[in-house]
């Protein structure tokens, strides 16, 4: 039986999110927060729109849900982010207990992963999903960055 709502279906859902900050001049991160198959918080990069660096995708979904569900831990819940989180968001996702990460494209130079960031011990993290859209979106806002300047 095919299942309608896989990793594929939700990463889907997070590049909706970055394409909404590619519109808006914002470097096209999005993230979704999925509990039993339902998203309970939709999100983009924000620091250029309320001038604050730490308005990360990641972090904004982390206020958001934990809003949602009335409590700060969200170990139940699974992040969908198309770039895989930095150190910042990863030590906020630590302490937000989540229960699984899945990014789209990895970031060799300011991801969690490369800088050692841990995780809660419970945490699960998938990589790769939807890698090549998610990578792309990155690549043309930069592009058409460096073209404008």
């Amino acid at each position: 039986m095919i299942q309608p709502f896989d990793d594929t279906y939700f990463m889907k859902k997070a590049l909706q999110e970055a394409q909404i900050a590619f519109d808006k001049g914002e470097v096209p991160v999005g993230a979704v927060i999925v509990v039993q198959d339902r998203i309970i918080a939709r999100t983009h990069n924000l620091t250029e729109t309320l001038n604050d660096v730490t308005a990360h995708a990641e972090m904004q979904a982390i206020t958001s849900a934990a809003n949602f569900i009335g409590g700060k831990y969200l170990n139940e819940c699974t992040l969908y982010v198309t770039l895989e989180p930095c150190q910042m968001c990863g030590g906020a996702l630590y302490w937000s207990q989540i229960g699984k990460i899945v990014y789209g494209a990895r970031d060799e130079q300011r991801g969690c992963l490369n800088l050692g960031t841990k995780l809660h011990p419970k945490t699960k993290i998938v990589g790769g999903i939807l890698e090549n859209e998610c990578a792309d979106i990155l690549k043309r806002f930069f592009i058409e960055k460096r073209n404008l300047n």
